[in-house]
């Protein structure tokens, strides 16, 4: 079986089985941002990156139907993207209050949950990135926060990534 195929299969059972659809993905990243953009703590961030927001929302719907719907769609790198950017644990808190909100009011529950448990995957590996790009190695359940005195050093916070840990 083609590549091709087999992505067919794999995204029309997911179809099946949770009822989302392209424009399902299209409501909720529309409706998600508009709600980041009045957000306190979230605007600021994206504000200072994007001036043109229709290339970011068609972005952000490819990478959606890449992560909900295995599309394959999107080809960018999220990681990158974060890595430099100032944020912490706090901001990926609210980014998750908001999407879990937002997906649980325009979608249906077995798509919500769909959804949020990729969403949280996303905020967890893309905050131990952002970590990690600062030179801290987070442990399980650690998060990363940069204004906190375990940031700093404490021995119950984060430490600072060591030349052998690549070989662990």
């Amino acid at each position: 079986m083609a590549e091709a195929e087999r992505r067919e299969q794999i995204t029309a059972g997911i179809v099946e089985r949770t009822g989302i659809t392209e424009a399902m993905i299209e409501q909720l990243v529309h409706g998600f941002y508009a709600r980041v953009r009045s957000d306190a703590m979230l605007a600021p961030v994206f504000e200072a990156r994007i001036t043109d927001w229709e290339p970011h929302l068609v972005q952000m719907c490819a990478f959606w139907s890449s992560v909900a719907l295995m599309t394959g769609r999107y080809h960018g790198t999220p990681m990158v993207k974060h890595m430099k950017l100032p944020i912490d644990a706090a901001h990926f808190d609210r980014w998750l209050e908001l999407f879990e909100a937002t997906a649980h009011e325009l979608c249906p529950p077995v798509a919500a949950v769909h959804f949020v448990e990729r969403a949280r995957r996303i905020a967890s590996s893309l905050e131990m990135g952002v970590a990690s790009g600062q030179g801290v190695m987070l442990a399980v359940g650690e998060r990363f926060r940069r204004n906190s005195p375990s940031f700093r050093g404490s021995p119950t916070g984060p430490r600072k990534a060591r030349p052998d840990d690549r070989l662990r």
